[in-house]
């Protein structure tokens, strides 16, 4: 039995061939990324993570991302989940209501995956809606404390179903306006505007098991991106808020990540910066990151552990129960009504 590596990968295909198998076996893997170019339907996803979970002992770790709105990689027989914004807008006029939304959307979307094999959902974002285009709906509030109000039932939602929750995009992607998929990015408020960013976070840490960090730069704390600092990986998010779970960086490949190098520097940042795990996406650039010649760090095996979904149910056992199956229409009938 071998622990698992710091590295989350992309795969090509709706199976595993030759070169991701090989891929996944090397030992600085320990999870998997899946995309909608890897997902057919709930069937042929179940048979893709019985194939990866059979690689290796323990069993690599599976996630995708299933925010709903315009984030929803699993579609065919899935739920349509409206945008997280619609629980803030709810929020506004309805807080019990909302409440009660946001436990329903974390329990219907976890139970789903979980359901089919993947471990956990890169949920819930935690960035406030500001300027930002790419955050906008996918963001529940601009207002931090219903963003912790809505987090804590929607965590707890992901929590009764059997999966871990991740906090995105540290500490706050939505108040700046460019994408760090396609462009750098540089929020330059000063730290008073930074903490009202970072206020759902503070308030959520100690409910979610992992945290993943945003490519912007804050030059009010730090001169490089969140992610390859270790002013606020170390000093803020370790340090001040006492997080003791896994920090994760965002997809090494995205443009914001570019001003710490190449692809090995990149990887070389975040590790030193003192991420315990890294994204890598693009499954072109997982031979590449291999080849780095540093100090790979070992995740800890028991924060590890803990990220293994534990599905309550199958998708067949969920299918009969009555309130899960209305609780499906009504979370389809928003996601219609919010388009």
């Amino acid at each position: 039995m071998s622990a698992l590596g710091p590295l989350i990968v992309g795969i090509d295909g709706l199976s595993l061939d030759a070169v991701s198998r090989e891929r996944l076996q090397h030992p600085h893997v320990g999870g998997v990324i899946l995309f909608a170019r890897n997902v057919q339907s709930p069937a042929q996803l179940k048979a893709l993570c019985a194939e990866i979970k059979a690689l290796r002992d323990p069993p690599l770790l599976i996630s995708v991302d299933q925010e709903g709105g315009r984030v929803q990689r699993l579609k065919t027989q899935f739920t349509p989940l409206p945008p997280l914004g619609l629980l803030g807008r709810w929020y506004s006029r309805f807080p019990d209501r909302a409440l009660d939304l946001a436990y329903r959307h974390g329990r219907v979307m976890a139970s789903e995956v979980l359901a089919c094999g993947v471990d956990w959902s890169w949920a819930p974002v935690l960035d406030l809606n500001g300027v930002s285009e790419v955050i906008g709906d996918r963001a529940m509030s601009d207002d931090p404390d219903a963003v912790v109000a809505l987090g804590q039932y929607y965590i707890a939602g992901m929590r009764d179903a059997g999966m871990v929750a991740c906090a995105k995009h540290y500490p706050g992607h939505g108040s700046v306006k460019a994408d760090t998929h396609t462009h750098q990015a540089v929020d330059d408020r000063p730290t008073e505007a930074l903490w009202r960013d970072e206020a759902p976070f503070r308030a959520l840490v100690n409910s979610v098991a992992l945290v993943m960090m945003s490519h912007v730069v804050y030059p009010a704390v730090s001169g490089q991106p969140a992610g390859f600092s270790s002013t606020w990986i170390r000093s803020r998010l370790r340090d001040v808020l006492h997080f003791t779970g896994l920090v994760v960086s965002d997809d090494l490949d995205m443009v914001g990540a570019h001003v710490a190098g190449d692809l090995i520097g990149r990887l070389s940042a975040a590790f030193e910066a003192g991420c315990d795990l890294v994204l890598v996406c693009d499954p072109q650039s997982v031979d590449q990151v291999l080849t780095y010649g540093g100090a790979w760090p070992q995740p800890p095996p028991a924060a590890m552990a803990q990220l293994v979904g534990q599905a309550m149910l199958s998708w067949d056992e969920q299918m009969q129960v009555s309130e899960f199956r209305f609780w499906r229409q009504s979370l389809a009938q928003l996601a219609e009504e919010s388009k």
